[in-house]
């Protein structure tokens, strides 16, 4: 039982050293990231090399570079903003729905994302 008891609480602790922060302004995401890979989650050590940029201003998010079949494409601008902490991202063609992200951490060089099905955004600063 002692052990079940241990379990549980280092489950607790472990989940509290990645709680998501919340949002404040659409500022704190102002200019261009270099997305550097994707997780599948936050405890997951396989990583997908990622090479696109995304470029944030005046509420629009800019993807370019982003690889497709040996080559690379930009994707045109859409719309984006901050609700409840959490970076919503217009959907390409469909306005009315959104990629939802939050912020796990942030310092001046780089910023980890978590998207709304857990998987991880990793960028650095340009």
């Amino acid at each position: 039982m002692k052990k079940i008891y241990l379990a549980a609480i280092l489950m607790g602790f472990s989940s509290l050293a990645h709680a998501d922060v919340p949002l404040q302004s659409t500022a704190e995401l102002q200019g261009s990231w270099k997305l550097e890979y994707t997780k599948k989650s936050v405890n997951t050590t396989e990583t997908l090399k990622r090479e696109d940029t995304w470029t944030f201003k005046d509420g629009k998010v800019t993807i370019t570079h982003i690889p497709r079949d040996g080559t690379f494409y930009d994707q045109t601008p859409v719309n984006y903003e901050i609700e409840s902490g959490k970076l919503k991202i217009s959907l390409l063609g469909r306005s009315d729905k959104f990629d939802i992200f939050s912020l796990v951490n942030k310092d001046d060089k780089s910023l980890t994302l978590k998207g709304k099905y857990g998987d991880i955004y990793h960028f650095n600063k340009k």
